[in-house]
């Protein structure tokens, strides 16, 4: 099933429930869908299903701050082999290539690589677990944490929310533009076939009437 169809056959509180528990799954390193989940619930609530969308983006932002935080204990006390039993289990997001990728990313950015980590998403899924590998300290992890929790989570929830409102607005604007277009579409048809039909009727009494002399000789 669809996964905004799914989120649609739930109550209110379960959407934000899920939402919550996806990020926060994914933040703590565990590869789920957060990203799609939270933009189907998004325009959920720009459809007036009962949705908040102030409640979803603080859940979104409470699941992906506190998944983050727990990846981030998890990997330091984990530290390598971690990894390596990440890399067994999922072989497709935790190969060497992409630890190493990560990596590089947190020796050259540091924190930001948390705060920035968070729009992408394979590192979305490292960030946690890798900072606390490495040993980042905790206070600035906390707070790369933070901030790109709420304006990822935040702001996706608020960008997504209106365009849903304008793109609805835009297709009901476009139903009565689209009704007038379709009955002068309508209007016009029926104008230019009782044009040909008057045309090729005259054309069809005009050759009778040049026949009816011949036959009148004969």
């Amino acid at each position: 099933m669809h996964v905004q169809e799914w989120l649609d056959s739930v109550p209110a509180a379960a959407v934000y429930a899920v939402v919550a528990l996806v990020i926060g799954f994914e933040s703590l390193g565990i590869p789920l869908p957060g990203e799609i989940v939270l933009v189907s619930a998004a325009l959920m609530s720009s459809q007036h299903t009962g949705v908040n969308p102030v409640i979803l983006g603080a859940c979104a932002t409470a699941g992906a701050v506190i998944g983050d935080s727990i990846g981030y204990a998890i990997g330091r006390k984990g530290g390598r082999p971690l990894l390596a039993w990440l890399a067994k289990k999922f072989p497709r997001h935790f190969s060497a290539g992409h630890v190493a990728t990560a990596e590089r990313s947190f020796e050259k950015w540091g924190m930001w690589a948390v705060f920035f980590g968070r729009f992408v998403a394979l590192l979305r899924i490292f960030a946690g677990p890798l900072a606390g590998v490495l040993h980042m300290p905790y206070w600035k992890f906390l707070i790369a944490n933070v901030l790109g929790g709420i304006c990822w989570a935040g702001g996706t929830t608020a960008v997504i929310y209106y365009v849903g409102i304008v793109a609805e607005d835009w297709l009901k604007r476009f139903s009565y533009v689209g009704l007038g277009v379709a009955v002068l579409i309508g209007l016009g048809s029926m104008l230019i076939l009782k044009r040909k039909a008057k045309k090729a009727q005259s054309q069809t009494e005009q050759r009778q009437a040049e026949a009816e002399p011949v036959n009148a000789g004969e």
